[in-house]
């Protein structure tokens, strides 16, 4: 399981995981897609916000293994602004390669993009 070095664990202050520290003897969590309601709490907007803006600031457009990242964070991502970046993805596997899509992220996170940032 790639670990990546320097990427956020976590939303300073919550209990919102952004990575985690070993892989499962299980095998990893499967990511799907889920429904972010216009009703959720603010802390876990805030946390999509903060996961979305790590992901672009470590890994840009480039394709990415998914390694040691959260499947529960990303899967509130997923098919929206972090797409699989291969035809044969399988989302139950850590070497999953995804990308983010900067286009849709700027779209749902405006915010995030700042001055010298574009899509």
């Amino acid at each position: 399981m790639e670990k990546h070095r320097g990427f956020p664990g976590r939303l300073p202050g919550t209990d919102a995981q952004f990575t985690i520290r070993r892989a499962s003897k299980n095998g990893a969590t499967k990511i799907i897609r889920r429904e972010r309601y216009a009703d959720r709490r603010p802390p876990d907007r805030r946390a999509d916000e903060a996961f979305l803006r790590a992901l672009i600031e470590y890994f840009g457009e480039e394709p990415f293994e998914r390694g040691n990242l959260d499947g529960g964070r990303l899967s509130w991502l997923f098919e929206r602004e972090v797409v699989p970046a291969q035809d044969d993805f399988d989302p139950e596997s850590y070497v999953a390669l995804l990308r983010v899509d900067l286009k849709k992220a700027q779209a749902s996170f405006p915010q995030i993009f700042v001055e010298g940032w574009s899509a």
